[in-house]
């Protein structure tokens, strides 16, 4: 039984970010040969949210058992978007835009990894600074 709760949360989650993220695009969608603002966003604020996500977790308050894999597997799993990430380069090299694909290759990794170091980082102050009973840590 535990093995399908967990699936269903993880499923339930990967539908809702998913769905999140569809939304994102079509609110702000990507000309064709052009760099891809929107992926590139989605996977930096998915990294942030899972920095803070995974520390207040582990670091911080307890969490439900099932919490985890909804939202961080899920949720944040369906919002991020490798796939897309990967075909919007083959596109923009497809298009002859060679430059704008290695900058978006290599932006998207500085963003995704200053992200979550920098959620991760930004909780685990605000951890030390609510344990030091608000007093600068």
């Amino acid at each position: 039984m535990r093995e399908a709760e967990i699936l269903a949360v993880v499923a339930l989650g990967g539908v809702l970010g998913a769905e999140a993220r569809y939304g994102l695009g079509l609110l702000w969608p990507t000309p064709v040969a052009s760099f891809p603002w929107t992926t590139l966003l989605v996977n930096a604020l998915g990294c942030l949210v899972i920095g803070v996500f995974l520390v207040a977790i582990t670091e911080g308050r307890p969490a439900h058992r099932l919490l985890r894999p909804f939202f961080g597997t899920g949720v944040l799993g369906g919002f991020t978007t490798f796939s897309t990430y990967c075909l919007d380069l083959h596109r923009l090299f497809e298009a002859h835009q060679p430059g704008l694909a290695v900058g978006y290759l290599a932006g998207t990794l500085a963003a995704a990894l200053g992200a979550v170091g920098l959620g991760a980082a930004g909780t685990r102050r605000l951890l030390a600074v609510r344990r030091a009973g608000g007093a600068a840590a």
